[in-house]
């Protein structure tokens, strides 16, 4: 099946004066991006084991999300590696204001040979659908990404028929 793809941004510039007010960033192992209803922050050891089960409730993926699963070693390995952060890609959750993991969203290089990245999401917290939170977090990720990182480009890969994330990816091009 054909994907649409989504372009966030080709500027790295524009990006950069979008709501500064929002974005708050420290040293990279403590990275907290505020925005204002949600964070985004790397996983702590304390919910791994929560972030795992969200990792393998499949049901809650959606029709277009991955179905694939790691072994509970595998993803404990990962996470001891390099917390699920590195130079070229990275995992954040979302937590609400009283740190509740509501979902999480990642980064990676495309290819070695471009200055481009591509993010996936996915929200655990069924109740929060479709009130903005992985707007919010697509678009503090995306600027946290153009401020630290050389990347001209950020992209979505999108299922032609996921209509949640073409409107995701619609709302977060006109906002860059």
């Amino acid at each position: 099946t054909e994907s649409v793809r989504y372009h966030l941004s080709i500027v790295n510039g524009a990006q950069h004066s979008v709501q500064k007010d929002r974005l708050e960033i420290s040293k990279e192992e403590n990275l907290m991006l505020k925005g204002k209803s949600i964070t985004l922050r790397p996983v702590r050891e304390t919910g791994l084991d929560v972030l795992y089960t969200f990792h393998l409730d499949i049901d809650n993926r959606g029709d277009y999300f991955p179905r694939g699963v790691l072994s509970q070693p595998s993803f404990r390995k990962q996470f001891e590696e390099n917390g699920f952060w590195d130079k070229d890609d990275g995992m954040l959750v979302m937590v609400s204001p009283t740190d509740q993991i509501l979902g999480h969203i990642e980064f990676f290089k495309t290819v070695n040979y471009l200055d481009e990245y591509e993010l996936s999401y996915q929200l655990y917290a069924i109740e929060q659908r479709g009130k903005g939170v992985t707007t919010e977090a697509v678009n503090l990720l995306v600027r946290y990404l153009f401020e630290t990182k050389r990347v001209n480009r950020i992209r979505l890969v999108i299922h032609p028929e996921n209509g949640a994330s073409r409107r995701l990816a619609e709302k977060c091009a006109r906002h860059v």
